[in-house]
C-alpha cells in the first residue's frame, strides 16, 4: 500500500483480494474505497471526507489517468483498477456470500438477472434499494441489523461519490463482520437497463471521461471542472514531495 495525492492506494490486484480474505478471517468489519477523478478532488478539497476515504482499509485506484501522474513524477509503474473490474472479479471468483444496496430497484432487479448469468449463487443474495434521502438519516443501526441477519461477506455498496463512501464509514461501528465496497456506477454497467461504459479502445486511450460526457454532459462537466481546478495543486505538491523525500536521500 503507498499514499499518493495524500490517498492510501492498494495497487497490486493479488494483495487486494489476499487483504478481503484476510479481513473476512479476523471477523472484524471494514471497507475499500473506489477512488476515481472525482473521489480524489473531492477528497483533496474537504480534509473531513479525506478522513473517511482514508479511514477504511485501502483505496483502490478507479481512475487511469493517477498510474499516468505517478509515472511522470516518480518513475513507478501501476495500474488502475476500477470499481466494475474488481465488482466482477469477486462475482465471478464464486467465494462469498454478498448483499448489494443502493440504486433503484429497477437498476437492482436488471443487476440481479445478469449476473446469475456470471453466478447462480446470487439467486439466494439480497438486493437492497436503499431510500433517497441524506447520509446522515439512514438508520444505520437497522441496516446492520439486516446484513448482520444475512450473514454477507461482501457487502456492496453503490450510492455515489461522496454518499457512499460516508455511508460505509458511518455504518462500520454497527457492523462486526463484512468488507463493504463501494463500486459507484457498477451497479448500473452490469443492470443492462441504465449507463454503460465506454468503448474499450477509449479506455485504453484514456477517453473513457469523454464518453461519460456525451452520456451526462452537466453532471460530468460538473465533474471535471471540478477536477481540472484541483489537479495542478495535487501534482505540484507530489512532485514537491517526490523532490524533498529524494533529497533527503541523497
Amino acid at each position: 500500500m503507498n499514499t499518493y495525492f495524500n490517498i492510501s492506494y492498494e495497487f497490486d490486484r493479488e494483495s487486494v483480494h489476499e487483504r478481503i480474505a484476510r479481513q473476512l478471517q479476523i471477523g472484524t468489519a471494514d471497507y475499500i474505497c473506489v477512488a476515481d477523478g472525482v473521489v480524489l478532488s473531492m477528497a483533496n478539497r474537504d480534509p473531513e471526507y479525506l478522513k473517511v476515504v482514508n479511514g477504511g482499509m485501502f483505496s483502490i485506484c478507479d481512475s487511469s489517468y493517477v498510474p499516468l501522474y505517478i509515472r511522470w513524477i516518480y518513475g513507478k509503474q501501476y495500474k488502475q483498477y476500477c470499481g466494475s473490474q474488481i465488482f466482477m472479479n469477486i462475482i465471478r471468483s464464486r467465494k462469498y456470500r454478498m448483499i448489494f444496496m443502493g440504486t433503484s430497484q429497477a437498476t437492482l432487479n436488471g443487476l440481479r438477472n445478469n449476473l446469475l448469468k456470471e453466478n447462480p449463487d446470487v439467486a439466494n443474495m439480497q438486493f437492497v434499494e436503499l431510500p433517497y434521502r441524506a447520509v446522515d438519516d439512514f438508520d444505520y443501526e437497522s441496516i446492520a441489523q439486516m446484513i448482520k441477519a444475512d450473514r454477507a461477506d461482501i457487502i456492496w455498496v453503490a450510492l455515489g461519490a461522496p454518499k457512499q463512501e460516508i455511508f460505509m464509514n458511518r455504518l462500520k461501528p454497527f457492523l462486526n463482520y463484512g468488507v463493504m465496497i463501494a463500486v459507484g456506477a457498477a451497479f448500473k454497467f452490469h443492470s443492462g437497463t441504465d449507463e454503460k461504459r465506454a468503448p474499450q479502445w477509449m479506455i485504453k486511450l484514456h477517453m473513457e471521461f469523454l464518453f461519460r460526457i456525451m452520456c451526462d454532459p452537466m453532471k460530468q462537466l460538473k465533474r471535471c471542472s471540478c477536477i481540472v481546478t484541483t489537479l495542478p495543486r495535487l501534482l505540484y505538491m507530489e512532485w514537491k514531495k517526490h523532490n524533498q523525500i529524494s533529497n533527503q536521500d541523497k
